[in-house]
C-alpha cells in the first residue's frame, strides 16, 4: 500500500543520512587528528617550553610548566593521549554531522556533492573563523579571559553567524541579506571578553603560527565533513533507488 511504501522510503532515507553522517564524521575526525598530531601538537609543545618565562628572559624558567592537581586525571603522553584525542575528534565530528543532517531536513536544504563544499565552508565560517576573530586560538602560557565568559561568547558568535548564513542560503532576498549582516556582525559589536593585560614569554611568531594552523585545520575539517557527507548521501540514495 502507499502508506507502507512511504514508511519504507522514509526509513531508507533516514538510514542513509545516518550512515552518511557517521562515515563523513569518521573522515573529518581522522583528517583533523592527523593535522593536530603533526602540526598543532608540536607548536603546543614548543610553547610549553616558554611557559613561565618573562618576555626577553631566555634564561632558566621561573615556573614549572603544566602543574596539575594530584586528584585530576590526565591521559598519559603517547598512545593514550593520542587515542583520547582521536576519540574526541570523532565524537565532535559526529555531533556536527548530525547537526548538518537536522538543519538540512528542517529547512529543506539538501547536502549534495555540489552543495557539500558550500556547507563545509559555511561551517568553517560559523564555527571556526567567526569565533576566532574575537577569541584567537591561544597557546599555553598566554593570558586568556575567564573561561565561562569565553564559552558564552563563542557560542553566541557561532550560532549568530550560522543563523545569518542559513538565512542567506534559505531565502536569498534583500531582507535575508540584511538580517544575515546584522546577525554576523552583532557578536563583534558586543565584543568578546578580553584577556588580562599580562606579559607572556610565548613569542609572537609562534602564537601567529598556531592561530593560522588552527584555522587551517578547521577549514580542512569542515570541507572534508561537508564534501564527504554530500558524496555519501548521493551514493546511498542511488543504491536505494
Amino acid at each position: 500500500s502507499l502508506p507502507l511504501r512511504q514508511d519504507r522510503g522514509f526509513n531508507h532515507m533516514f538510514r542513509n543520512l545516518f550512515f552518511a553522517a557517521l562515515i563523513a564524521a569518521l573522515c573529518a575526525g581522522l583528517a583533523t587528528s592527523i593535522i593536530q598530531h603533526f602540526r598543532l601538537i608540536p607548536l603546543i609543545v614548543a610553547a610549553e617550553s616558554y611557559e613561565g618565562e618573562a618576555p626577553h628572559d631566555h634564561g632558566e624558567q621561573t615556573v614549572a610548566p603544566h602543574s596539575h592537581d594530584e586528584g585530576e586525571w590526565m591521559p598519559a603522553d603517547g598512545f593514550e593521549r593520542t587515542a583520547f584525542t582521536v576519540a574526541a575528534n570523532l565524537l565532535m565530528a559526529a555531533g556536527f554531522a548530525f547537526v548538518i543532517t537536522a538543519i538540512s531536513l528542517i529547512f529543506n536544504l539538501p547536502v549534495t556533492p555540489q552543495t557539500g563544499l558550500a556547507w563545509g565552508v559555511g561551517g568553517f565560517i560559523a564555527f571556526s573563523l567567526a569565533p576566532a576573530l574575537g577569541l584567537p586560538p591561544g597557546l599555553p602560557g598566554m593570558p586568556v579571559a575567564e573561561t565561562g565568559a569565553r564559552q558564552i561568547w563563542w557560542v553566541f558568535a557561532a550560532v549568530s553567524t550560522a543563523l545569518g548564513l542559513l538565512a542567506i542560503a534559505k531565502w536569498r532576498t534583500w531582507w535575508a541579506l540584511a538580517l544575515a549582516a546584522i546577525l554576523i556582525v552583532l557578536p563583534h559589536v558586543v565584543g568578546a571578553p578580553q584577556p588580562p593585560l599580562e606579559e607572556t614569554g610565548v613569542p609572537a611568531g609562534l602564537a601567529a603560527s598556531f592561530a593560522s594552523a588552527v584555522l587551517a585545520n578547521g577549514l580542512v575539517f569542515w570541507v572534508v565533513l561537508g564534501v564527504s557527507y554530500g558524496v555519501l548521501t548521493s551514493r546511498f540514495s542511488r543504491r536505494v533507488s
